[in-house]
């Protein structure tokens, strides 16, 4: 059995095709985001099926997740992204107790149970202070390709101290970093201390080991670092770290379809 998840996020969106007979992944594909967010939708989504060899027919369900899941007209279902992602994250790494998801307009901390479905979670909706979208303010202030973000905070030697928890007041901050001559190494280095330390500031006692880090701030280095100094403990990075909502989507769907084939599978559990 075929299933999809769509990953509708503030910034890209992600489909990802899935086989529950194998339990594995079919295929991948990203994009970024429009704003005709449906027709986008469709468009990757009968691109890779195209690029995987499958007719539409195949997939026998579609579950849409992320900041835009509701204007996902092809999903059968909408999940939550919280539960998308302990779901994805836990099939890649069965043993994680924590997720942080550093999305592009949200961030997310989420508390795994033994089974690693969501225990507890704690979320940073309301200020861009605390999402990937700093990262992407900052890069475009600074003029540094935000994959590049991490070399330039690696030759930091003197972090700089961003105190402001506003993006808007942050980055009038980083200015007049600037005009007093602040490399900007070091400046980048402080905005990824400052963004690390806010979320575990957020996250307080709902962190336990092992952590593991989603989302596409993940791939920009330096941030696993800055975590890791921020909690003072191990932090990883899964192993599709902007698939794992898509990822847990598509599980979910497979486990929606059994459940009304066989509804004694699911009295079983």
């Amino acid at each position: 059995m075929i299933t999809a998840g769509i990953d509708a996020g503030s910034r890209t969106l992600k489909v990802l095709l899935w086989d529950s007979r194998t339990q594995t992944i079919l295929a991948t594909r990203l994009c970024d985001q429009s704003t005709n967010q449906q027709d986008r939708a469709r468009w990757l989504f009968e691109r890779l099926l195209n690029e995987a060899g499958i007719e539409r027919r195949q997939v026998t369900a579609v579950a849409a997740t992320g900041y835009g899941r509701g204007l996902v007209d092809i999903s059968n279902t909408t999940i939550t992204e919280i539960t998308c992602h302990a779901v994805g994250t836990a099939h890649l790494h069965p043993q994680a107790a924590t997720v942080i998801d550093i999305g592009g307009q949200d961030s997310k901390l989420i508390r795994l149970d033994e089974e690693g479905k969501v225990r507890d979670f704690v979320m940073n909706d309301r200020c861009a202070a605390g999402t990937g979208h700093f990262l992407e303010v900052v890069a475009r202030r600074l003029e540094v390709p935000l994959d590049k973000l991490g070399d330039y905070a690696r030759r930091s030697d003197a972090p700089a101290t961003i105190s402001s928890i506003c993006v808007v007041f942050a980055e009038t901050e980083i200015i007049g970093l600037l005009a007093q001559g602040h490399w900007r190494e070091n400046i980048i280095a402080g905005v990824q201390n400052a963004l690390a330390r806010r979320l575990a500031a957020m996250g307080g006692n709902l962190v336990h080991d092992p952590v593991y880090l989603t989302g596409g701030a993940a791939l920009v280095s330096g941030m696993q670092q800055a975590l890791q100094a921020a909690l003072g403990r191990a932090v990883t990075v899964c192993k599709r770290p902007q698939f794992t909502g898509a990822l847990g989507a598509a599980i979910l769907a497979a486990r929606r379809n059994t459940a009304a084939f066989n509804p004694s599978a699911t009295n079983k559990k």
